[in-house]
């Protein structure tokens, strides 16, 4: 394995070196304003050895997706910024708004464009489009015309978002996952497949595989999952191998956050 590779691989993962505890937020989809209340209620319980993960779907469903991002970036600058912070302290993991979006910015390389865009829009996606100036009547005109004009529409889109400060730099920092360790805590977005490796999760991690919470077993050593998007709003529930922290987000539902002890017990909790 030549040394790139290796250093693309590492680079899908992050390791909360030396946590003593994990602070992990569940799918935002745009709740700029709920965002906000949960750093509030953080803010006072990060103590020293704490780490902060957010489990992805910053985008879609809410209206304020472009204040959710600019709030994501703005208590990180908070968390980093205080004594003994590191930059490696918070982590974004890659959700499947984020992926969504991804792709529509790629929409003129799909063979059937239409038919995607309106896959997209059933997911979620138009208020993500609105938050960087675009207009889906606008897309779906683009799919009709042709792979030129969609790269027109979709550039407007890409050079809004890169106009925005702070938000490129977030969306080349995603991650895959993250963990604590061998035999420490693994913190996904969905979902894992128990019959794959770590490494062969590829879009299993946003997608979602079989449910978390009825693993019967250590997934690949580690002593709990911790996910942020559940399909059915359950809230904080916990399993013996897994924990799952979405209740409903942009979607009709609050915000919830977790912490967790090295062991991955449930030490703390707050939603707003």
């Amino acid at each position: 394995m030549n040394a790139g590779v290796s250093r693309q691989r590492v680079a899908r993962f992050a390791e909360l070196r030396g946590a003593r505890r994990v602070w992990a937020v569940g799918s935002i989809h745009g709740e700029a304003r709920r965002l906000a209340r949960i750093h509030d209620l953080i803010a006072p319980r990060f103590t020293g050895g704490d780490r902060l993960v957010y489990l992805g779907n910053y985008l879609g469903h809410g209206e304020d997706v472009a204040a959710a991002i600019d709030e994501l970036l703005d208590f990180r600058r908070r968390v980093i910024g205080r004594s003994q912070g590191f930059a490696c302290d918070v982590v974004y993991l890659r959700g499947a708004q984020e992926e969504i979006w991804q792709k529509l910015l790629q929409l003129q390389f799909a063979p059937n464009p239409g038919e995607l865009l309106a896959w997209m829009v059933r997911a979620g996606i138009e208020p993500t489009v609105r938050a960087y100036g675009g207009e889906l009547r606008q897309g779906f005109a683009a799919t009709r015309d042709g792979p030129r004009t969609i790269t027109r529409w979709t550039s407007t889109l890409r050079a809004a978002m890169n106009a925005a400060e702070g938000h490129p730099t977030l969306f080349a920092a995603l991650r895959h996952a993250a963990h604590t360790g061998e035999g420490g805590l693994l913190f996904v977005h969905a979902g894992v497949d128990p019959q794959r490796a770590l490494t062969q999760q590829a879009d299993l991690f946003w997608w979602g595989g079989s449910d978390i919470l009825q693993l019967e077993a250590p997934f690949a050593n580690f002593r709990r999952v911790i996910r942020g998007f559940d399909r059915d709003r359950r809230g904080l529930t916990e399993s013996r191998f897994a924990v799952s922290v979405d209740a409903g987000a942009g979607r009709g539902g609050r915000l919830q956050a977790v912490c967790l002890a090295a062991d991955g017990s449930v030490v703390d909790s707050c939603e707003a």
